[in-house]
């Protein structure tokens, strides 16, 4: 099973390393140490940490349990970020956010930006739904 080192967990989850550190110490997330007394992260154990850190985001994000004034939506990738850049034309806009280390690009309607209130520094969610999806193993 693959381990990862501290510093590749805390780029993988888009935090810093120290808090990953802070994760391990805490109990959070388990740790074992190499022969060289490195900290590392079991491959599992961190594919496990990141998908519960992503259901509480989409919780905390739909207003705790989806309920009373929480969002409603099939989509289930959802990256929170805050707006870099926006580029509007006469008809169309750019949007370009940054979700931990993923900038996205999304264009849409210029009415839909102004309507969003949409502005660089702002914070928003992406929602993305593919039909088509390319992994490649690193």
């Amino acid at each position: 099973m693959r381990s990862y080192s501290m510093g590749r967990a805390a780029r993988l989850l888009g935090v810093s390393a120290d808090t990953v550190r802070r994760w391990a110490d805490a109990g959070r997330l388990p740790t074992r140490r190499d022969d060289g007394g490195r900290r590392l992260v079991a491959g599992e154990d961190l594919a496990a940490f990141a998908a519960a850190l992503a259901a509480a985001d989409t919780d905390d994000a739909a207003g705790g349990d989806g309920g009373e004034g929480g969002s409603h939506t099939s989509v289930r990738n959802a990256f929170p970020g805050i707006i870099t850049a926006v580029k509007l034309g006469d008809v169309a806009a750019q949007i370009e956010l940054q979700a931990g280390p993923h900038r996205l690009v999304s264009l849409l309607t210029r009415e839909a930006v102004e309507e969003l209130g949409l502005a660089v520094g702002m914070e928003a969610v992406a929602r993305v739904k593919a039909t088509n999806v390319h992994v490649d193993r690193v």
